[in-house]
């Protein structure tokens, strides 16, 4: 697949970046800090709504392929019955990973463009407050944590599973070259409602054009994003 990223005029020196990413360091932490009085309230609540609602941990604890392929475990709030089976939802993600799978219009290589709305789960696997803390993204909040850890950021490409960097191609990996991020340039542009190399061409687009202007307004589209619940579930 021809593979076309936009990139804007001014992209940051070796040193330009290097300071860059300590800014970005310093903007995560406070982050955590400054809002951590308010997110631990939100974070008890959503803990033991979550053991009421259904048997199982209330933390959802995963392998997952950060910066330079390091391996790193992901905290999330569980949000699908416990112990369920992953095996059809490995095979089905590999297949979307590889644009075998979706409900999009295909390229003229036969890769999707559009996907609407992918999810490799049924509905019935969702807990129901699984189902409130998905559309809310408040299942993301846990991640507090891989940032703090500096295994995470608040701005950068989702996080993939092992197995499914396995399906990747050759020019997929160039996501992996920054820290993963709560959200990301593919979340404000389209969240689960695109294909898998279309969110690729938007992370590969942010990793070659990032900055704290960029960051700032990723997260303001972020919340517009959570409260229209565009492309959440």
């Amino acid at each position: 697949m021809d593979v076309v990223i936009t990139r804007q005029p001014g992209v940051l020196s070796s040193y330009g970046i290097s300071r860059y990413q300590v800014l970005k360091r310093v903007m995560d932490l406070l982050f955590c800090i400054l809002l951590a009085p308010f997110l631990a309230p939100v974070m008890l609540c959503c803990a033991i709504l979550i053991r009421l609602d259904s048997p199982g941990p209330a933390i959802f604890v995963q392998d997952r392929i950060g910066k330079d392929g390091k391996l790193f475990k992901i905290y999330k709030f569980r949000t699908m019955r416990h112990n369920l089976d992953n095996s059809k939802h490995r095979e089905m993600m590999q297949k979307f990973v590889q644009g075998q799978v979706g409900d999009g219009e295909k390229s003229g290589s036969g890769r999707e463009e559009t996907a609407k709305l992918y999810k490799p789960f049924q509905a019935s696997e969702v807990t129901r407050v699984g189902r409130i803390l998905r559309k809310t993204s408040l299942d993301e909040l846990p991640q507090v944590l891989n940032i703090l850890k500096g295994e995470m950021s608040l701005i950068g490409p989702r996080p993939n599973v092992p197995w499914e960097v396995e399906a990747y191609q050759s020019w997929h990996y160039e996501r992996l070259e920054v820290l993963p991020g709560i959200t990301g340039l593919a979340q404000v542009r389209g969240r689960s409602s695109i294909s898998f190399d279309r969110i690729v061409q938007y992370d590969i687009e942010y990793v070659q054009n990032q900055s704290l202007v960029l960051d700032l307004k990723i997260i303001w589209q972020t919340f517009f994003a959570i409260v229209l619940r565009d492309g959440a579930g």
